[in-house]
C-alpha cells in the first residue's frame, strides 16, 4: 500500500467541485486517510513548488495556490499514486480526455484543479509538508476485503 498527497486547489475549492473529486478517489477504491480544509502560506508554497523556481510560470503559481482555500487529501492504496494521476488527466484541462478530472471539469491551461504527488519520494516529502503526522489515520476500512484480493501474501 502507497500513500499520495492530493491537493484540490483554489479553483478546484471555489467551484464547488471539493464532493465530487473526492468521490472519484473514494469510488475507485482509494482510501481517505488525511483531509482538511486550508489555506496555504507562501512559504509552504514556495517550498512545495521549489523544484519549478526558475521556470517563469512559478510567480504566478504561488500567487494562485495562496490565493483561496484549498483541500489536502492524503489516500492510501495500492499504487494510489499512478491510480490517482490517471484519475486527474493530463495536466492542462483543454487536453485532458472525458472522464478524467481535469477532463470533465477543466479547460484552463492555467487553473488546473488538482494536483497530486508524482513519486513516492514527492509524495512522502509533499505528505510531510501538509500533515503533522498524527493527522494521517491508520485505519482499515470494512470494505478493504472486497476491493483488494486479500487471500495472497499482499494485497492485489
Amino acid at each position: 500500500m502507497e500513500t499520495t498527497l492530493i491537493i484540490l486547489k483554489p479553483d478546484a475549492v471555489q467551484r464547488g467541485f471539493v464532493g465530487r473529486i473526492v468521490t472519484r478517489f473514494e469510488e475507485k477504491g482509494l482510501q481517505l486517510v488525511g483531509l482538511k480544509l486550508t489555506t496555504i502560506a507562501k512559504t509552504t508554497a514556495e517550498t512545495h513548488y521549489a523544484p519549478h523556481k526558475e521556470r517563469p510560470f512559478y510567480p504566478g503559481l504561488v500567487r494562485f495556490m495562496t490565493s483561496g482555500p484549498v483541500v489536502v487529501v492524503a489516500l492510501k492504496g495500492v499504487g494510489a499514486i499512478a491510480i490517482a494521476r490517471n484519475l486527474m488527466g493530463a495536466t492542462f484541462g483543454s487536453k485532458a480526455a472525458p472522464g478524467t478530472i481535469r477532463g470533465d471539469f477543466g479547460v484552463s491551461n492555467a487553473y488546473n484543479l488538482i494536483h497530486g504527488s508524482d513519486s513516492p519520494e514527492a509524495a512522502e516529502k509533499e505528505l510531510g509538508l501538509f500533515f503533522k503526522k498524527e493527522e494521517l489515520l491508520d485505519w482499515t476500512p470494512v470494505s478493504q476485503e472486497w476491493t483488494y484480493d486479500m487471500t495472497g501474501p499482499k494485497p492485489e
